[in-house]
This record gives structure tokens, sequence and C-alpha cells, in this order.
């Protein structure tokens, strides 16, 4: 039975139908309509297996994905997009960094480890959210009292007798028996009400952000330092990091007292009330049942471990080996965390390659029957490069005419020009390594270099950007073979 807030996270894709996360997919991503289609359909099909009779929704496991294609098409950029706003944890790994068993480096079973972190910040952010309003007031209120100490005579006084400070030789003073039978004097309530007043007056001026650069004492833990991580040699086992970790929770904290600006004072004790507020049992138990039931795992690279079968030697020796250690992960399995036990059986994962060299049945047979849906990007054209630059929510021209604006500047792309980038874009990719719209990039920073670099200094705060002027910039650059293999 899944806790509430994890049934809330499915009944979120519940509103999300494949053609829905098709079209917001197309909000950031050009293209490769049949990569969009299978994940959109992965993606669902979580929401479909929690509707499941329970006999059967065990047995349902996830369709894991392969997706084919040069460098700089959207592979990646898919994957990500699809898990934000799914709300489901995500990572992205790169197949080449781990090794096999045996040898130094990281095993396989960390990217779980690292995909648990990745829920545990996220719930953690969620639950920050819920409480934000709660911890605020309780920081403004904990700032008014290092701002504005209790007086001594605004406190509340011990119970005394008139007759005792009489004999006291104390001078005459109106005392007051209150309802709860505490001795009170009119010395005390006007104390507290000018405490009270000015209190409320230091209040406002916080509130308005005046004090900012007032200096306050607070009360801080002191970080383990260096001393632990000294405790785990370089090379060790993948875990020992755990075992760290474990010491350091055993250990008393330590707590010193710093004086900081009310500015930094509010992040410092913002963090404490969230810690008071949030039980992180709770986070953790949730963050652990999103993995297992909604985790996405992106593992880059996959066509780096794989080879010829039975020729693997010297600097790949592990590649093979790497595979085997992936089958069970994939498959389903229980790994150990800090956080406790994962299961695996029902993370997706979606894995991608170039496969320049090798190919998917280069992968050993077991594995390749673990990533049943296969799908083929396809090569970006000059037509796609200038939609790239345009549609998009995060266009790249949209990101330059922010950063221009910035400097009270105006930044404008003609038609012409942009089709003119395009086109060198992808003469580029044909003339040398196809690194797909990631050429975007390099072409859009040598265009811009010079305005970006003068841009604070022009008189003219109007820049125009058509087909002639990318072509004056850019000329020299496109006709040296030599110039545009370092600088294109």
């Amino acid at each position: 039975m899944l806790s509430k807030r994890t049934q809330q996270a499915v009944a979120r894709l519940a509103d999300l139908t494949p053609r829905q996360i098709v079209a917001e997919l197309d909000r950031y991503i050009v293209g490769q309509g049949d990569a969009k289609k299978s994940v959109a359909i992965a993606l669902r099909n979580r929401w479909r297996r929690q509707q499941a009779p329970d006999a059967i929704r065990e047995e349902i496991s996830p369709n894991n994905i392969i997706l084919i294609g040069p460098t700089g098409v959207g592979k990646t950029e898919i994957a990500r997009r699809l898990a934000k706003f799914a709300g489901a944890p995500f990572i992205k790994v790169e197949a080449s960094k781990f090794t096999e068993v045996g040898y130094v480096g990281r095993d396989v079973e960390s990217m779980v480890r690292d995909l648990v972190d990745s829920a545990i910040d996220m719930v953690r952010t969620e639950r920050e959210t819920e409480v934000e309003d709660l911890a605020h007031e309780k920081v403004e209120e904990r700032l008014l009292d290092l701002l504005l100490p209790v007086p001594q005579e605004a406190k509340q006084p011990p119970a005394a007798k008139p007759e005792q400070a009489a004999a006291a030789g104390g001078s005459p003073t109106l005392f007051v028996v209150s309802a709860a039978g505490e001795v009170q004097t009119e010395q005390d309530d006007g104390a507290k009400e000018r405490y009270r007043r000015t209190r409320e007056k230091l209040k406002q001026l916080l509130l308005d952000g005046q004090l900012e650069g007032r200096e306050v004492e607070v009360e801080v833990t002191q970080s383990p330092g260096p001393m632990f991580d000294m405790m785990v040699p370089q090379g060790a086992a993948e875990g020992m990091e755990n075992f760290s970790d474990m010491i350091q929770d055993m250990l008393p904290k330590r707590k010193k007292k710093r004086t900081v600006k009310v500015s930094e004072a509010r992040r410092i004790l913002l963090e404490q009330e969230f810690d008071k507020l949030i039980d992180q049992e709770d986070v953790t138990s949730d963050a652990l049942e999103r993995v297992e039931k909604l985790g996405i795992i992106f593992l880059d690279e996959i066509d780096k471990i794989a080879g010829e079968r039975g020729q693997s030697h010297g600097p790949d020796v592990s590649r093979e080996g790497v595979q085997r250690d992936l089958l069970p992960i994939v498959e389903g399995s229980n790994v150990q965390t800090k956080y406790g036990m994962v299961k695996t059986d029902h993370v997706l994962f979606v894995a991608a390659g170039a496969f320049h060299v090798s190919k998917p049945s280069d992968l050993i047979p077991e594995l390749q029957g673990r990533f049943p849906i296969r799908v083929e990007l396809k090569p970006l054209t000059e037509a796609d490069f200038v939609r790239i630059l345009t549609e998009p929510e995060n266009a790249l021209i949209k990101q330059y005419v922010a950063l221009v604006e910035a400097e009270g500047a105006t930044l404008e792309f003609k038609e012409d020009g942009i089709r003119e980038v395009a086109r060198i874009a992808a003469t580029v990719n044909e003339r040398m390594e196809n690194i797909g719209a990631r050429r975007l990039h390099t072409v859009m920073t040598t265009l811009l270099e010079d305005v970006l670099y003068e841009l604070p200094d022009r008189a003219s705060k109007a820049i125009v950007i058509d087909a002639g002027t990318v072509r004056d910039r850019l000329k020299a650059i496109v006709e040296d073979e030599d110039l545009r293999k370092y600088i294109l």
C-alpha cells in the first residue's frame, strides 16, 4: 500500500496522457517524435500499473528503453524533462565511469545510492515548501529575540509578599495580584509595555529589510572537519563513506557561537527551523518509496561498455564485467544504501548511446533483453537548427537576448540571420564531427563574442544580426579549414 504522499505523486501522472506528455516535451525539444512517444508510453505505464489489481501489479515490469543516436540530438534532454514534470526521482549517470567488482572505481550499485540521495533532496524540498511560511515566522521571532533581548525588568519577577518588600526598605509600590496568584507591579507592567512597543517597531524594520546589515550572535553546529574523510582511504570499496556518516551521527554535535549579519543569520536559523519542523524519518521513508515506484535512471554512454564479445583485453578489460554487474540492477535486486534497502524491480532505466563504433547487438544478450525497446533518434538537419534556435521555451536566441538585456541593450535576430547561423552549423557538422545541436553553441558564441565584450562600452545599445553580419563575422573561420577545426 502506497503512502498518502506517494499516492499524490502517482495521481499527478493521471492527468498526463501520452499525447500530453509529448506536447510537454515539444516545448523544449525539437523533433524526435518516436523517442518522445516511447518515453511517454513508459511514463504512463507507471500510473497504469498502480491501477492494476494487486495480484498482477508486482508482475508488471517497466519496459526499459535504449535511445540510439549521435550526440547533441536530445537524448539526455528528453529523459531529464520527462522526470522533471513527472515529479519522479531522476539521475543521469555515465556507464563509462563504472568498473566491475574487483577494480578501483565506482561500482554500478552506486547509481541507486545516488538516486536515493536525489529523492531525499526532492522530498525534503517538498516538505520545506509546505512549512515555509511557519518556518519564516519562527525565524523572524528568533531574530527579534537576538536583536532585542528581553530586559530584566520586563521578565516575570518572582512572587513576593508586600510586607517583605516594605521590610526590606523598598520604595512604596502598588502591588497587584494576578488571577493566577502571581504578584506583579505597575512598574513591571510599564517595562513590559515599553518592550512590546519597541519590539513591534523593530519587527516592522526587520520586515522592511532595514536591519539586514546588523550583526547578531547565533549558535551553529560545527562541521566534523576533514578527519572523517581521511578515514575512508582512496579507492576503498563503495559504501565506506556510509560508515563514516554513521560514526558522525553517533558522536555528540559540537556547537559554537558565530557573529554574523542578519541576512546570514536568517539563512542559518531557517535551516534550523526546517530541521525542527520536518520529520527526517518520514522524508526518508517517502523517498525510498518514490525511488522504488517512480524512480528513473538515465544511463548514458552505454555504447562505451559495448564491444566484441570475447575480445575484451587491455584497458577495456572491465567492459563486459560492467555489463554483467548491470544485469541484476536492471532486472531487479535489493541494493543496500545508508537509508535502508532499495528494490530496483520497478525503477525505469533509460539507456542512451551514439553507437558509432559498436552497435546494440554488441551488448551481452542478457543485457539486451533488459532493454526491450529501442528507438533511433534522427540526426538534426538545417531546418531543425532553425527551429531549435527559436521555438523552445529555452531557445538559444532567447537566452542571448536575456543576457544582452541585462546591460540595458536590445538584441534582434533577423530571419535570414537565423537561417545563416543554422546553415553554418549544419555545414560544419558535415565537414567535421557531427555534434548535433551543440554546434549551435560554438557558432553563436563565436558570432557574438565581440558584441558581448564591447557591450558595456557601446554607444548604440541596439544590436541587429542579419545574414550579412553572420557571414562577415564568421567568413574567415568557415573558409579556413584549420581554423575551423579549433574554433567551431
